[in-house]
């Protein structure tokens, strides 16, 4: 079958390899329908091996190569002994969060993402989305409704890591929200958080083009430009009382972006640290403190959000279709969508692969 794989650092090849084997106990056996190119996978492309394994994986023996791609959905085409909770012919949701079973205490308690042996399918497992096919457990995959597109399926991943971030930050009915970075994430935060009832929106970005995209996907949004205006100043001004907004999620992995966010936070009020930095960032740890604030991290999801996040994008409470800015096929992945995801010029959001193309 044709897959998408990562050898190194720049080094993406679209190759020919067998395809999964037959499922086994608890497993299944999807064909692959669309799949998103996620910042981690941008990452891996540009600078990894991150977290992609170069020695065998403790759990789940992967190594490079490693086909790519964690943000995917499909149709299944068989099921192994004991699996009762997807049929074949089911469309499905990818759940990519891999850790074994019983015994590891966070895994037990449906938090996946907090366990320090996790493997993930697409970074850390023999199986990814960016193939024709993929081999998973039976836990991996959540049957979508019959109003969900397969493109929507494809969306659930990174919808499911921004709802989680609402809910660190206690996102309400009638809350003001800031976003920092106008990014796939950062604008699925924005469309969350109106549907979790916040009701007057900001978004912090250097790219003028990202911005431009934000007002199209969120109307009523107020964007600002952290070069050109003050973060703090624009958020207070269109605030009840100038105090600031009750609740800010970075979205960036920025340490200037997490400053931006304890200035314009109201006082008591939350921040959430959702993007990735890269290395030890810093805080101005007196206003933290006089201004009463709680800097919260959020880091993936836990797996049992996944059928709250499909409900909440087929109801069309998230519109999460609206960060899609174009799809490609598999041959075309490095050039049409890696390249143009790192392009400086941000005129892309999310791009899926078509993998019936």
């Amino acid at each position: 079958m044709k897959a998408l794989r990562f050898h190194a650092a720049k080094d993406l090849r679209v190759e020919d390899i067998p395809p999964p084997t037959a499922p086994g106990p608890g497993q299944v056996l999807m064909r692959n329908r669309f799949v998103g190119i996620c910042g981690t996978d941008l990452h891996e492309y540009a600078g990894g091996p991150i977290f992609v394994p170069t020695e065998p994986h403790p759990y789940s023996g992967a190594v490079l190569p490693q086909v790519l791609g964690h943000e995917f959905g499909g149709e299944v085409v068989a099921v192994g002994e004991g699996v009762t909770k997807v049929a074949v012919g089911d469309r499905v949701a990818v759940q990519p969060l891999i850790m074994p079973r019983g015994g590891e205490y966070f895994a037990d308690r449906g938090w996946h993402n907090l366990s320090g042996s996790l493997a993930l399918v697409g970074l850390s497992w023999h199986s990814g989305g960016m193939s024709e096919m993929a081999l998973l457990n039976d836990y991996n995959v959540e049957k979508i409704p019959a109003e969900m597109s397969d493109e929507e399926a494809a969306l659930v991943e990174p919808t499911a890591v921004v709802v989680y971030a609402c809910d660190r930050g206690r996102v309400t009915a009638g809350d003001s929200v800031l976003v920092t970075g106008a990014g796939p994430i950062g604008i699925l935060a924005l469309l969350t958080a109106r549907a979790f009832g916040a009701t007057r929106l900001f978004v912090s970005d250097m790219n003028e083009t990202r911005l431009a995209l934000a007002r199209e996907v969120v109307p009523g949004l107020v964007t600002i430009n952290p070069a050109k205006e003050d973060v703090g100043d624009v958020v207070r001004a269109a605030t009840q009382g100038g105090i600031g907004c009750d609740v800010a999620l970075e979205c960036v992995g920025n340490e200037r972006a997490l400053q931006s966010c304890l200035d314009a936070v109201r006082k008591q009020g939350v921040i959430v640290q959702t993007g990735l930095m890269a290395g030890k960032g810093s805080v101005d740890f007196f206003q933290l403190t006089f201004k009463d604030v709680e800097i919260r991290g959020s880091w993936c999801y836990p797996t049992h959000s996944w059928p709250r996040t499909i409900e909440l994008i087929a109801s069309g409470a998230i519109p999460a279709s609206r960060v899609v800015t174009k799809r490609i096929a598999l041959d075309q992945a490095v050039a049409e969508g890696f390249e143009a995801l790192l392009d400086p010029a941000g005129t892309q959001l999310k791009i899926l692969i078509d993998l019936s193309r």
